[in-house]
Protein backbone atom coordinates (compact mmCIF):
# COMPACT_ATOMS: atom_id res chain seq x y z
CA UNK A 1 0.00 0.00 0.00
CA UNK A 2 1.47 3.39 -1.20
CA UNK A 3 0.92 6.50 1.16
CA UNK A 4 -0.10 8.48 -2.38
CA UNK A 5 -3.10 6.28 -3.00
CA UNK A 6 -6.54 6.70 -2.16
CA UNK A 7 -6.17 3.25 -0.27
CA UNK A 8 -4.12 4.63 1.85
CA UNK A 9 -6.30 7.73 2.25
CA UNK A 10 -9.23 5.28 3.41
CA UNK A 11 -6.72 2.66 5.80
CA UNK A 12 -5.04 5.76 7.64
CA UNK A 13 -8.21 7.25 8.69
CA UNK A 14 -10.04 3.89 9.86
CA UNK A 15 -6.85 3.15 11.40
CA UNK A 16 -6.69 6.43 13.43
CA UNK A 17 -10.42 6.38 14.39
CA UNK A 18 -10.64 2.69 15.37
CA UNK A 19 -7.19 3.14 17.48
CA UNK A 20 -8.47 6.06 19.42
CA UNK A 21 -11.89 4.01 20.15
CA UNK A 22 -10.84 1.02 21.42
CA UNK A 23 -9.05 0.28 24.85
CA UNK A 24 -5.80 0.55 25.69
CA UNK A 25 -5.24 -3.44 26.09
CA UNK A 26 -6.17 -4.16 22.51
CA UNK A 27 -4.31 -1.47 20.82
CA UNK A 28 -1.34 -2.88 20.13
CA UNK A 29 -3.16 -6.25 18.66
CA UNK A 30 -5.54 -3.66 16.28
CA UNK A 31 -2.04 -1.91 14.84
CA UNK A 32 -0.34 -5.09 14.56
CA UNK A 33 -3.37 -6.40 12.31
CA UNK A 34 -3.37 -3.21 10.88
CA UNK A 35 0.70 -3.40 9.83
CA UNK A 36 0.27 -6.45 8.24
CA UNK A 37 -2.43 -5.87 6.37
CA UNK A 38 -0.19 -2.99 5.34
CA UNK A 39 2.57 -4.85 4.03
CA UNK A 40 0.40 -7.63 2.28
CA UNK A 41 -1.65 -5.38 0.01
CA UNK A 42 1.80 -5.93 -1.53
CA UNK A 43 2.58 -9.66 -1.53
CA UNK A 44 0.67 -11.56 0.92
CA UNK A 45 3.18 -14.51 0.79
CA UNK A 46 6.52 -11.75 2.25
CA UNK A 47 4.36 -11.31 5.28
CA UNK A 48 6.15 -15.16 6.21
CA UNK A 49 9.39 -13.37 5.66
CA UNK A 50 8.66 -10.54 8.40
CA UNK A 51 6.99 -13.65 10.61
CA UNK A 52 10.24 -15.49 10.63
CA UNK A 53 12.51 -13.01 11.07
CA UNK A 54 10.28 -12.00 13.90
CA UNK A 55 10.02 -14.86 15.90
CA UNK A 56 13.73 -16.10 15.20
CA UNK A 57 15.20 -12.48 16.63
CA UNK A 58 12.51 -12.89 19.55
CA UNK A 59 14.01 -16.26 20.47
CA UNK A 60 17.73 -15.31 20.64
CA UNK A 61 16.87 -12.10 22.62
CA UNK A 62 15.13 -14.38 25.08
CA UNK A 63 17.64 -17.09 24.97
CA UNK A 64 20.67 -14.04 25.37
CA UNK A 65 19.04 -12.72 28.09
CA UNK A 66 19.19 -15.58 30.28
CA UNK A 67 22.53 -16.41 30.11
CA UNK A 68 25.21 -13.94 30.98
CA UNK A 69 28.36 -15.65 29.35
CA UNK A 70 28.91 -13.68 26.63
CA UNK A 71 30.05 -17.12 24.62
CA UNK A 72 26.65 -18.17 24.84
CA UNK A 73 25.17 -14.84 24.13
CA UNK A 74 27.18 -14.51 20.63
CA UNK A 75 25.76 -18.00 19.39
CA UNK A 76 22.53 -16.22 20.02
CA UNK A 77 23.08 -13.16 18.29
CA UNK A 78 25.06 -15.21 15.44
CA UNK A 79 21.64 -16.65 14.96
CA UNK A 80 20.00 -13.31 14.46
CA UNK A 81 22.88 -12.51 12.01
CA UNK A 82 22.53 -15.68 10.22
CA UNK A 83 19.26 -15.22 9.71
CA UNK A 84 18.43 -11.64 8.19
CA UNK A 85 21.51 -11.65 6.55
CA UNK A 86 20.89 -14.51 4.97
CA UNK A 87 17.31 -13.27 4.11
CA UNK A 88 18.89 -10.45 2.50
CA UNK A 89 21.39 -12.49 0.78
CA UNK A 90 19.19 -14.69 -1.18
CA UNK A 91 16.39 -12.14 -2.02
CA UNK A 92 18.76 -9.06 -2.69
CA UNK A 93 21.86 -10.16 -3.58
CA UNK A 94 21.94 -13.69 -4.65
CA UNK A 95 21.73 -12.60 -8.29
CA UNK A 96 24.28 -9.91 -8.24
CA UNK A 97 26.84 -11.85 -7.06
CA UNK A 98 26.05 -14.62 -9.26
CA UNK A 99 25.81 -12.51 -12.21
CA UNK A 100 28.75 -10.66 -11.48
CA UNK A 101 30.72 -14.33 -10.84
CA UNK A 102 29.66 -15.46 -13.67
CA UNK A 103 30.91 -12.65 -15.82
CA UNK A 104 34.42 -12.87 -14.22
CA UNK A 105 34.10 -16.58 -14.93
CA UNK A 106 33.42 -16.06 -18.84
CA UNK A 107 36.34 -13.05 -18.88
CA UNK A 108 38.63 -16.18 -18.49
CA UNK A 109 36.81 -18.35 -20.43
CA UNK A 110 35.36 -20.90 -17.54
CA UNK A 111 32.42 -22.41 -17.42
CA UNK A 112 29.92 -21.19 -15.14
CA UNK A 113 26.63 -22.87 -14.58
CA UNK A 114 25.14 -21.38 -11.71
CA UNK A 115 21.41 -19.97 -12.67
CA UNK A 116 20.05 -16.94 -10.99
CA UNK A 117 16.78 -16.93 -8.83
CA UNK A 118 13.38 -16.11 -10.40
CA UNK A 119 12.22 -14.11 -6.80
CA UNK A 120 10.77 -10.89 -6.07
CA UNK A 121 12.72 -8.53 -3.85
CA UNK A 122 10.05 -7.79 -0.51
CA UNK A 123 9.66 -4.25 -0.54
CA UNK A 124 11.50 -2.89 2.65
CA UNK A 125 13.42 -6.05 3.79
CA UNK A 126 16.93 -3.71 4.02
CA UNK A 127 15.00 -1.45 6.45
CA UNK A 128 13.17 -4.46 8.74
CA UNK A 129 16.13 -6.31 8.91
CA UNK A 130 18.54 -3.42 9.63
CA UNK A 131 15.94 -2.53 12.55
CA UNK A 132 15.78 -6.11 13.90
CA UNK A 133 19.30 -6.62 13.48
CA UNK A 134 19.66 -3.51 15.84
CA UNK A 135 17.86 -5.02 18.37
CA UNK A 136 19.50 -8.12 18.79
CA UNK A 137 23.23 -6.14 18.99
CA UNK A 138 21.27 -4.00 21.98
CA UNK A 139 19.96 -6.79 23.90
CA UNK A 140 23.39 -8.74 22.83
CA UNK A 141 25.59 -5.54 24.30
CA UNK A 142 23.02 -5.72 27.40
CA UNK A 143 22.11 -1.70 26.51
CA UNK A 144 18.06 -3.36 26.03
CA UNK A 145 16.69 -5.87 28.31
CA UNK A 146 14.73 -8.59 25.75
CA UNK A 147 10.91 -7.98 25.36
CA UNK A 148 9.29 -10.52 26.51
CA UNK A 149 6.06 -9.33 25.23
CA UNK A 150 6.21 -11.05 21.51
CA UNK A 151 3.23 -9.20 20.12
CA UNK A 152 5.11 -5.61 21.39
CA UNK A 153 8.28 -6.88 19.90
CA UNK A 154 6.18 -7.81 16.62
CA UNK A 155 4.62 -4.29 16.55
CA UNK A 156 7.98 -3.23 16.60
CA UNK A 157 9.38 -4.81 13.88
CA UNK A 158 6.27 -4.48 11.38
CA UNK A 159 4.61 -0.79 12.76
CA UNK A 160 3.30 0.34 9.51
CA UNK A 161 4.85 4.13 9.38
CA UNK A 162 7.64 3.16 8.82
CA UNK A 163 7.83 -0.43 8.12
CA UNK A 164 8.61 -0.16 4.15
CA UNK A 165 11.56 2.71 4.32
CA UNK A 166 11.93 3.81 7.84
CA UNK A 167 13.11 5.87 9.84
CA UNK A 168 15.11 2.53 10.75
CA UNK A 169 14.20 3.05 14.83
CA UNK A 170 15.96 1.65 17.74
CA UNK A 171 14.19 -0.38 20.18
CA UNK A 172 15.32 1.54 22.93
CA UNK A 173 13.24 4.70 21.04
CA UNK A 174 9.87 2.65 19.45
CA UNK A 175 9.22 -0.12 21.94
CA UNK A 176 8.54 1.78 25.63
CA UNK A 177 6.30 3.66 23.86
CA UNK A 178 3.99 0.85 22.52
CA UNK A 179 3.14 0.26 26.27
CA UNK A 180 2.15 4.05 27.18
CA UNK A 181 -1.37 4.68 26.08
CA UNK A 182 -2.11 8.09 24.20
CA UNK A 183 -5.35 9.98 24.05
CA UNK A 184 -6.82 12.15 21.19
CA UNK A 185 -4.41 15.10 21.21
CA UNK A 186 -5.72 18.22 18.85
CA UNK A 187 -2.69 19.90 18.65
CA UNK A 188 -0.73 16.71 18.24
CA UNK A 189 -2.90 15.34 15.53
CA UNK A 190 -2.77 18.47 13.55
CA UNK A 191 0.92 18.59 13.65
CA UNK A 192 1.46 15.04 12.20
CA UNK A 193 -1.40 15.66 9.54
CA UNK A 194 0.38 18.65 8.68
CA UNK A 195 3.86 16.75 8.63
CA UNK A 196 2.26 14.47 6.14
CA UNK A 197 0.43 17.35 3.96
CA UNK A 198 4.17 18.90 3.65
CA UNK A 199 5.40 15.06 2.67
CA UNK A 200 2.96 14.51 0.23
CA UNK A 201 3.43 17.63 -1.44
CA UNK A 202 6.69 16.25 -1.82
CA UNK A 203 6.55 13.71 -3.46
CA UNK A 204 3.31 14.06 -5.44
CA UNK A 205 4.05 17.78 -7.22
CA UNK A 206 7.73 17.69 -6.33
CA UNK A 207 9.59 14.55 -6.96
CA UNK A 208 6.69 12.94 -9.54
CA UNK A 209 7.02 15.95 -11.61
CA UNK A 210 11.03 15.96 -11.80
CA UNK A 211 10.92 12.53 -12.49
CA UNK A 212 9.05 12.90 -15.77
CA UNK A 213 12.47 14.76 -17.40
CA UNK A 214 14.62 12.59 -15.20
CA UNK A 215 13.40 9.48 -16.53
CA UNK A 216 13.57 10.44 -19.91
CA UNK A 217 16.94 11.90 -20.09
CA UNK A 218 18.34 8.29 -17.84
CA UNK A 219 16.32 5.85 -19.77
CA UNK A 220 18.08 6.70 -22.74
CA UNK A 221 21.01 9.30 -21.57
CA UNK A 222 23.11 8.81 -25.20
CA UNK A 223 20.20 11.31 -27.12
CA UNK A 224 20.29 13.81 -24.99
CA UNK A 225 23.02 16.90 -24.70
CA UNK A 226 25.47 18.33 -21.84
CA UNK A 227 22.38 20.30 -20.69
CA UNK A 228 19.58 18.11 -20.36
CA UNK A 229 22.05 15.71 -18.62
CA UNK A 230 23.24 18.24 -16.14
CA UNK A 231 19.67 19.42 -15.76
CA UNK A 232 18.35 15.67 -15.48
CA UNK A 233 21.34 15.12 -12.73
CA UNK A 234 20.24 18.31 -10.84
CA UNK A 235 16.28 17.36 -10.94
CA UNK A 236 17.48 13.93 -9.46
CA UNK A 237 19.06 15.45 -6.52
CA UNK A 238 16.21 17.59 -5.49
CA UNK A 239 13.76 14.50 -6.94
CA UNK A 240 15.18 11.36 -4.27
CA UNK A 241 15.78 14.27 -1.57
CA UNK A 242 11.77 14.80 -1.71
CA UNK A 243 10.80 11.92 -2.17
CA UNK A 244 12.84 9.76 0.05
CA UNK A 245 12.26 12.75 2.51
CA UNK A 246 8.16 13.19 2.32
CA UNK A 247 8.11 9.38 2.74
CA UNK A 248 10.00 10.13 5.98
CA UNK A 249 7.50 13.16 6.76
CA UNK A 250 4.49 11.45 6.08
CA UNK A 251 5.69 8.47 8.05
CA UNK A 252 6.57 10.36 11.01
CA UNK A 253 3.36 12.33 10.77
CA UNK A 254 0.91 9.52 10.17
CA UNK A 255 2.77 7.81 13.65
CA UNK A 256 2.42 11.52 15.27
CA UNK A 257 -1.51 11.15 14.66
CA UNK A 258 -1.15 8.02 16.33
CA UNK A 259 1.18 9.36 19.82
CA UNK A 260 4.26 7.83 18.82
CA UNK A 261 7.90 9.45 17.84
CA UNK A 262 9.85 8.54 15.30
CA UNK A 263 13.51 9.98 14.58
CA UNK A 264 14.01 12.74 12.34
CA UNK A 265 15.43 11.28 9.30
CA UNK A 266 16.45 14.18 7.23
CA UNK A 267 17.59 18.16 8.20
CA UNK A 268 17.77 20.02 5.44
CA UNK A 269 21.14 18.26 3.49
CA UNK A 270 21.69 20.13 0.78
CA UNK A 271 22.60 23.15 3.17
CA UNK A 272 25.46 21.11 4.08
CA UNK A 273 28.76 22.81 3.75
CA UNK A 274 30.89 19.21 3.76
CA UNK A 275 30.51 15.53 2.73
CA UNK A 276 30.52 14.78 6.34
CA UNK A 277 28.09 17.42 7.25
CA UNK A 278 26.04 16.29 4.38
CA UNK A 279 25.78 12.95 5.95
CA UNK A 280 25.34 14.21 9.04
CA UNK A 281 21.88 15.07 7.61
CA UNK A 282 21.13 12.59 4.88
CA UNK A 283 19.21 9.31 5.73
CA UNK A 284 19.97 9.96 9.51
CA UNK A 285 18.94 6.34 10.54
CA UNK A 286 20.69 4.59 8.68
CA UNK A 287 23.79 7.49 9.08
CA UNK A 288 24.00 6.65 12.39
CA UNK A 289 23.38 2.22 12.55
CA UNK A 290 25.99 2.15 10.54
CA UNK A 291 28.38 4.62 13.08
CA UNK A 292 27.03 2.56 16.26
CA UNK A 293 26.83 -0.79 14.56
CA UNK A 294 29.51 -1.16 11.86
CA UNK A 295 31.98 2.04 12.49
CA UNK A 296 32.29 2.48 15.56
CA UNK A 297 33.19 -1.41 16.40
CA UNK A 298 35.55 -1.04 13.63
CA UNK A 299 37.79 1.26 15.86
CA UNK A 300 36.28 4.53 14.72
CA UNK A 301 38.11 7.19 14.62
CA UNK A 302 40.33 6.20 17.82
CA UNK A 303 42.50 4.74 15.35
CA UNK A 304 45.64 4.70 12.95
CA UNK A 305 45.11 6.71 10.11
CA UNK A 306 45.28 4.28 7.95
CA UNK A 307 42.62 1.93 10.07
CA UNK A 308 40.22 5.13 10.02
CA UNK A 309 40.32 5.57 6.01
CA UNK A 310 40.03 1.60 6.00
CA UNK A 311 36.65 2.03 8.44
CA UNK A 312 35.48 4.89 6.49
CA UNK A 313 36.07 2.30 3.03
CA UNK A 314 33.98 -0.45 4.36
CA UNK A 315 31.33 1.53 5.86
CA UNK A 316 30.56 3.27 2.61
CA UNK A 317 30.90 0.36 0.23
CA UNK A 318 28.53 -1.20 2.47
CA UNK A 319 25.99 1.21 2.65
CA UNK A 320 26.53 1.50 -1.47
CA UNK A 321 25.86 -2.48 -1.14
CA UNK A 322 22.52 -2.04 0.89
CA UNK A 323 21.12 0.27 -1.52
CA UNK A 324 21.13 -1.77 -4.22
CA UNK A 325 22.26 -5.20 -5.78
CA UNK A 326 24.29 -2.98 -8.47
CA UNK A 327 28.07 -1.98 -9.05
CA UNK A 328 26.34 1.62 -9.57
CA UNK A 329 25.87 1.96 -6.10
CA UNK A 330 29.24 0.48 -4.87
CA UNK A 331 30.48 3.17 -6.93
CA UNK A 332 28.47 5.81 -5.19
CA UNK A 333 29.65 4.65 -2.02
CA UNK A 334 33.16 4.76 -2.89
CA UNK A 335 33.02 7.92 -4.33
CA UNK A 336 31.55 9.31 -1.01
CA UNK A 337 34.53 7.24 1.10
CA UNK A 338 36.58 9.65 -1.30
CA UNK A 339 34.87 12.50 -0.57
CA UNK A 340 35.00 11.79 3.24
CA UNK A 341 38.57 10.87 3.61
CA UNK A 342 39.48 13.96 1.51
CA UNK A 343 37.74 16.35 3.51
CA UNK A 344 39.49 14.68 6.60
CA UNK A 345 43.04 15.39 4.65
CA UNK A 346 42.66 18.44 3.69
CA UNK A 347 40.98 20.46 6.58
CA UNK A 348 43.88 22.57 7.96
CA UNK A 349 45.30 23.00 3.91
CA UNK A 350 41.24 24.26 2.81
CA UNK A 351 41.43 26.48 5.95
CA UNK A 352 45.29 27.87 5.63
CA UNK A 353 43.56 28.89 2.05
CA UNK A 354 40.70 30.63 3.29
CA UNK A 355 42.88 32.84 5.59
CA UNK A 356 45.17 33.66 2.64
CA UNK A 357 42.20 34.66 0.61
CA UNK A 358 40.44 36.26 3.41
CA UNK A 359 37.36 34.54 2.88
CA UNK A 360 37.21 34.57 6.18
CA UNK A 361 36.14 37.68 6.50
CA UNK A 362 33.35 36.95 4.68
CA UNK A 363 31.42 34.13 6.38
CA UNK A 364 28.12 34.47 4.79
CA UNK A 365 29.99 34.31 1.13
CA UNK A 366 32.57 31.50 2.26
CA UNK A 367 29.38 29.68 3.68
CA UNK A 368 27.90 29.62 0.20
CA UNK A 369 30.39 29.07 -1.59
CA UNK A 370 31.35 25.72 0.88
CA UNK A 371 27.30 24.75 0.42
CA UNK A 372 27.48 25.33 -3.89
CA UNK A 373 30.99 22.98 -4.00
CA UNK A 374 29.06 20.07 -1.30
CA UNK A 375 26.29 20.16 -3.59
CA UNK A 376 28.06 19.81 -6.92
CA UNK A 377 29.88 16.99 -5.79
CA UNK A 378 26.85 15.03 -3.87
CA UNK A 379 25.26 15.98 -7.84
CA UNK A 380 28.13 14.20 -9.39
CA UNK A 381 27.75 10.80 -7.08
CA UNK A 382 23.61 11.00 -7.75
CA UNK A 383 24.53 10.35 -11.41
CA UNK A 384 26.15 6.68 -10.32
CA UNK A 385 23.07 6.01 -8.09
CA UNK A 386 20.54 7.19 -10.93
CA UNK A 387 21.84 5.50 -13.70
CA UNK A 388 21.13 2.22 -15.34
CA UNK A 389 24.52 0.64 -15.61
CA UNK A 390 27.95 1.35 -15.36
CA UNK A 391 27.74 1.84 -19.06
CA UNK A 392 24.95 4.62 -18.70
CA UNK A 393 26.63 6.36 -16.10
CA UNK A 394 30.04 6.21 -17.79
CA UNK A 395 28.40 8.08 -20.71
CA UNK A 396 26.83 10.33 -18.83
CA UNK A 397 30.07 11.42 -17.17
CA UNK A 398 31.66 12.07 -20.39
CA UNK A 399 29.05 14.36 -22.06
CA UNK A 400 28.15 16.45 -19.35
CA UNK A 401 29.97 19.48 -21.09
CA UNK A 402 29.18 18.72 -24.94
CA UNK A 403 26.69 19.65 -27.35
CA UNK A 404 25.01 22.52 -24.94
CA UNK A 405 24.28 24.86 -27.81
CA UNK A 406 22.38 22.11 -29.27
CA UNK A 407 20.17 21.31 -26.60
CA UNK A 408 16.34 20.97 -26.99
CA UNK A 409 15.92 23.06 -24.02
CA UNK A 410 17.25 25.34 -25.41
CA UNK A 411 16.87 25.60 -28.76
CA UNK A 412 13.15 25.38 -28.31
CA UNK A 413 13.53 28.27 -25.33
CA UNK A 414 15.03 30.57 -28.26
CA UNK A 415 12.69 29.41 -30.83
CA UNK A 416 9.46 30.07 -28.38
CA UNK A 417 8.38 26.45 -29.55
CA UNK A 418 7.65 23.92 -27.09
CA UNK A 419 9.00 19.82 -26.94
CA UNK A 420 8.20 17.13 -25.22
CA UNK A 421 10.52 17.78 -23.20
CA UNK A 422 10.66 21.25 -22.39
CA UNK A 423 7.26 22.09 -20.59
CA UNK A 424 8.22 19.85 -17.90
CA UNK A 425 11.59 22.18 -17.33
CA UNK A 426 10.52 25.45 -16.51
CA UNK A 427 7.61 24.22 -14.11
CA UNK A 428 10.45 21.95 -12.34
CA UNK A 429 12.64 24.67 -12.24
CA UNK A 430 10.58 26.86 -10.66
CA UNK A 431 9.31 24.04 -8.32
CA UNK A 432 13.62 23.62 -6.90
CA UNK A 433 13.85 27.24 -6.83
CA UNK A 434 10.27 27.46 -4.23
CA UNK A 435 11.05 24.30 -2.37
CA UNK A 436 15.45 25.62 -1.46
CA UNK A 437 13.32 28.83 -0.21
CA UNK A 438 10.90 26.84 1.46
CA UNK A 439 14.11 25.01 3.24
CA UNK A 440 15.70 28.22 3.98
CA UNK A 441 12.85 29.34 5.82
CA UNK A 442 12.61 26.67 7.77
CA UNK A 443 16.44 26.41 8.56
CA UNK A 444 15.63 29.73 10.67
CA UNK A 445 12.62 29.06 11.82
CA UNK A 446 10.61 31.40 10.01
CA UNK A 447 7.25 29.25 10.33
CA UNK A 448 7.58 28.87 14.19
CA UNK A 449 7.43 32.91 14.49
CA UNK A 450 4.64 34.71 16.07
CA UNK A 451 2.87 35.76 13.11
CA UNK A 452 1.92 32.43 11.88
CA UNK A 453 1.26 30.46 15.48
CA UNK A 454 -1.18 33.74 15.78
CA UNK A 455 -2.79 33.73 13.21
CA UNK A 456 -4.78 30.43 12.82
CA UNK A 457 -6.61 31.86 9.27
CA UNK A 458 -3.38 32.23 7.60
CA UNK A 459 -2.18 28.48 8.71
CA UNK A 460 -5.45 27.00 7.76
CA UNK A 461 -5.14 28.76 4.24
CA UNK A 462 -1.76 27.40 3.41
CA UNK A 463 -2.78 23.84 4.79
CA UNK A 464 -6.10 24.46 1.78
CA UNK A 465 -3.56 25.65 -0.97
CA UNK A 466 -1.18 23.12 -0.54
CA UNK A 467 -4.32 20.34 -0.39
CA UNK A 468 -5.42 22.37 -4.10
CA UNK A 469 -2.21 22.08 -5.32
CA UNK A 470 -1.57 18.35 -4.77
CA UNK A 471 -5.03 17.60 -6.36
CA UNK A 472 -4.39 20.05 -9.65
CA UNK A 473 -0.75 19.96 -9.82
CA UNK A 474 -0.02 16.48 -8.18
CA UNK A 475 1.48 13.71 -10.88
CA UNK A 476 -1.70 11.18 -11.31
CA UNK A 477 -0.26 8.77 -12.08
CA UNK A 478 0.76 6.40 -8.48
CA UNK A 479 4.91 6.27 -8.74
CA UNK A 480 6.54 4.57 -6.02
CA UNK A 481 8.43 5.94 -3.69
CA UNK A 482 12.22 5.27 -4.60
CA UNK A 483 13.47 3.91 -1.59
CA UNK A 484 10.60 1.16 -2.04
CA UNK A 485 13.30 -0.77 -3.84
CA UNK A 486 16.01 -0.63 -1.48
Amino acid sequence: MLFNSIQFLIFFPVVVIVYFLIDQKYRWIFLLVASYYFYMCWEPGYLLLIILSTLIDYFAAIMMGRHSEKSKRKIYLILSLFTNLSLLAIFKYYNFFNQSIGCLFNYFHVDYKFSSLNLLLPVGISFYTFQTLSYSIDVYRGDKEPEKHLGMFALYVAFFPQLVAGPIERSTRLLPQFYKKFNFDYDRVVSGLRLMLWGMFKKVVIADRLAIFVDKVYSKPDAFTGLELNLATIFFAFQIYCDFSGYSDIAIGSAKVLGFDLMKNFNKPYFARSIPEFWSRWHISLTTWFKDYLYIPLGGNKVSAKRFYFNVLVVFLLSGLWHGANWTFVIWGFLHALYYIFSKLTRNLRSLIVKIVKLNKFPVIHSFLQTVFTFILVCFSWIFFRANSLKDAIYIYSHLFFNWNKSSVVLSFMAGKTTEYYPNVIPSIYLIMFFVVVQYFQKHDWFKCSYFERYIALRWSIYLLLCLVIMNYGVVKIIPFIYFQF
